[in-house]
């Protein structure tokens, strides 16, 4: 079983050393468009998807986004050690549920 830190790593093998015909490959070749048009459908797929009853096709859709979102990342040069710092510096500092503005008043 991979981690997502461990995919993240293959994606970047992929980058860095092509293997030709495969879906990696593709994306990074077509470039950052092509990437984003995927990141987009997958997160139309994912909302699709938890609004249906299936958690199968929920989960693959979500391994779908992930990996797309990963490519994006390894594209970008953003890492996984990137987004988990991010994350930790908002570990503590997220407000209430109460403390926030309902959305029409943004």
């Amino acid at each position: 079983m991979q981690t997502v830190e461990e995919l993240y790593q293959l994606i970047l093998q992929r980058k860095s050393n092509p293997e030709k015909g495969s879906y990696t490959d593709y994306l990074f070749t077509k470039g950052l468009d092509k990437i984003l048009k995927k990141v987009g459908e997958e997160s139309t797929e994912v909302i699709v998807a938890a609004k249906n009853p299936s958690d199968d096709e929920f989960v693959y859709e979500v391994s779908d986004l992930v990996y797309h979102v990963l490519v994006l990342m390894a594209d970008r040069g953003i890492s996984v050690d990137d987004i988990k710092t991010e994350l930790a510096k908002r570990e503590g500092l997220m407000s209430k549920t109460q403390e926030r503005r309902e959305i029409d008043k943004l």
